[in-house]
């Protein structure tokens, strides 16, 4: 008996041993875009994730928020200088300083979103933003009364235009002759946290005719959410899910899963299944998508819906191509 007793007790021992040594001992964090942590979208939606992961784990992490592009190569060296590892750089325009950062600490693990940094030690993860665009812009066709609809961009830069790009070949799937207004915020990072130029753009386009509007913005698109809900129009969200910023007002949000992207970072990391490299995430891989829920599921019909489902199962059969922007700086349509 005291045998068997001896045995189990050393099986425990060896089973803790193995569960310790799959968790492997880390020092997560954050250098946030340039937007802020509390953007109500994508840094916002980094934050969630990495809550998410401290919720599960008990495991903290340390977070900064840039303000000017000199900080956030600082931030990422002072990070990796106190032993932080995986670091998360949240966005394209940190790819420069990440390429140096990164080589100077090989032993460390980074991941950057939205842009790829090709280095042994970094994890890209980018997204096929394209093809949830494509799905917000069929249901704002089909919501749409007026046949005009538009789209807020944040900087103007290739990665937003992709956002557009997906977004009219929605619209003009739902409503082939819908007309489709198109601005961008501005030229500089300034233009991801600007809500009253965000808002000034979405009623020049209702004052056109539009009676649904699409946001990649950031920040900025807080303003033009506002702006449709008081001109009692929809406004659709991006990134995370808005539905509840305005809600009946806002018809739906493309939703980019920067909190998987986040999470997935500091929990392979620990679990010691970390790889750089890069990861596509699109809809089969539910890295985009679109958000239903209480605050819109009265704006969202059954034949909506269907249609929305529909097109999702042929973008991942094949059966509807999406174009994507950056592959040749074209749209199509």
């Amino acid at each position: 008996m005291q045998l068997k007793s001896l045995a189990l007790a050393l099986a425990g021992v060896a089973l803790s041993a193995v569960v310790a040594m799959a968790q492997t001992p880390i020092k997560p964090a954050i250098v946030y875009d340039k937007g802020g942590k509390f953007d109500k979208s994508f840094n916002e939606g980094v934050f969630a994730g990495a809550e998410k992961f401290k919720t599960e784990t008990g495991v903290d992490f340390r977070d900064f928020e840039p303000t000017n592009d000199a900080q956030i190569e600082q931030a990422l060296r002072r990070f990796a200088r106190d032993g932080h590892s995986p670091i998360i750089a949240v966005g394209f325009s940190q790819a420069t300083a990440l390429q140096k950062v990164a080589a100077e600490f090989p032993a460390l693990k980074f991941t950057i979103i939205d842009m790829v940094v090709d280095l042994p030690n970094v994890q890209s993860v980018v997204f096929k933003e394209h093809e949830g665009s494509y799905l917000v812009g069929l249901l704002a066709g089909m919501a749409s009364k007026s046949g005009k609809v538009g789209f807020v961009g944040g900087m103007d830069i290739p990665l937003i235009r992709k956002f557009a790009c997906g977004y009219v070949q929605g619209v003009k799937a739902a409503k082939k002759d819908a007309e489709i207004f198109q601005n961008m915020t501005g030229s500089t990072p300034a233009a991801w946290n600007d809500p009253v130029k965000g808002g000034e753009l979405a009623k020049s386009q209702i004052d056109r005719g539009a009676d649904v509007i699409y946001h990649a913005a950031g920040g900025t698109g807080i303003g033009v959410l506002r702006a449709a809900a008081d001109a009692g129009k929809l406004g659709i969200g991006v990134d995370s899910n808005q539905n509840g910023l305005q809600p009946g007002k806002v018809l739906t949000s493309m939703l980019k899963r920067v909190d998987v992207a986040a999470y997935s970072s500091f929990k392979a990391a620990r679990d010691g299944s970390w790889k750089p490299g890069i990861s596509v995430l699109g809809l089969k891989e539910d890295g985009v998508g679109w958000a239903l829920d209480d605050a819109n599921k009265a704006l969202i019909t059954p034949e909506m819906k269907a249609a929305a489902d529909k097109a999702r199962a042929d973008i991942i059969s094949g059966a509807i191509k999406v174009h994507d922007y950056m592959s040749d700086s074209k749209c199509a349509v």
